[in-house]
């Protein structure tokens, strides 16, 4: 689901053919662009006679028969900030009971960050806007304060599997967060990263991070993810940094908030989605 231009769909059919094991493929996509190269790969390529490309929202689509394996690639910086959580609960109801998705979970993580550079080109604009706005950055001239700690877990697929029972789902998160900072300075925001389970079935595990602990070795395909404040505090040797952050979820949009609690309290950042939302 979210096919693209059929990676996954090239990586379902080559795993078919190692394994000995025929499938039967529904990509599913909604950008017309990505259709039509779907389809020409389809026409022209060995083995995607097995797929069957079907147009349109994964949410909104009736399966003609339900599937063993749910497999996409929706994951964001911060891990549900790209609306995967919406998407899977959607798109779930085509699962057998027991089916399986990929990736089964995923957390993000953050971090206190100092960085008078991100935090003056998000200056530069001279609005609150950008101050509650979160930024994808390939991090340079920053320094995380302390370790990250996860923030918003999210697991898949559920048990619900009706259109009441999904629409039921509520994909809301809040995190209350306290840092051990061991060596002071100025706070510009936060730095998120994710870590996901793609497959897990008790003796074998694969996974892919941007956690720092347990980065994936040439990851690229994702940066970390900016969470500026509207005004750097400073935090001492030692100190300690708290901060609450909220995963918001309304029918049409989702948005983030975030505070600052200590070691001074902030405003909170986009309250009701104001400077920044994802539309759903």
């Amino acid at each position: 689901v979210g096919a693209g231009r059929g990676p996954l769909v090239a990586a379902t059919l080559r795993a078919s053919a190692a394994s000995g094991r025929r499938v039967r493929a529904f990509a599913v996509e909604k950008n017309p662009n990505a259709v039509v190269t779907l389809r020409g790969r389809c026409a022209t390529e060995a083995g995607w006679d097995a797929v069957t490309v079907v147009p349109g929202d994964m949410r909104e689509w009736e399966a003609p028969v339900l599937a063993d394996l749910l497999v996409s690639e929706l994951l964001g910086s911060w891990g549900d900030n790209e609306l995967s959580p919406e998407c899977l609960d959607g798109a779930q109801r085509y699962l057998k009971p027991g089916g399986a998705s990929i990736p089964t979970d995923y957390t993000s993580y953050v971090a206190p960050l100092s960085s008078s550079r991100l935090w003056n080109e998000v200056k530069h604009f001279k609005d609150l806007a950008h101050f509650e706005t979160q930024y994808v950055v390939k991090v340079h001239n920053a320094y995380p304060m302390c370790a990250p700690q996860p923030c918003f877990v999210f697991t898949h697929p559920s048990d619900a599997r009706t259109v009441a029972e999904i629409g039921a789902i509520d994909n809301s998160r809040v995190a209350q967060l306290s840092f051990d900072v061991p060596l002071g300075g100025e706070l510009h925001g936060f730095i998120g990263y994710f870590h996901s389970t793609l497959w897990d079935d008790g003796s074998e595990a694969v996974h892919i991070s941007t956690e720092p602990s347990t980065e994936s070795v040439g990851m690229f395909s994702w940066f970390p993810l900016f969470i500026p404040l509207r005004t750097p505090v400073l935090v001492p040797e030692g100190g300690r940094v708290e901060a609450a952050f909220w995963r918001n979820a309304s029918r049409h949009r989702v948005w983030y908030e975030w505070a600052l609690t200590e070691p001074q309290p902030s405003p909170i950042h986009n309250p009701n989605g104001r400077s920044y939302h994802i539309g759903l």
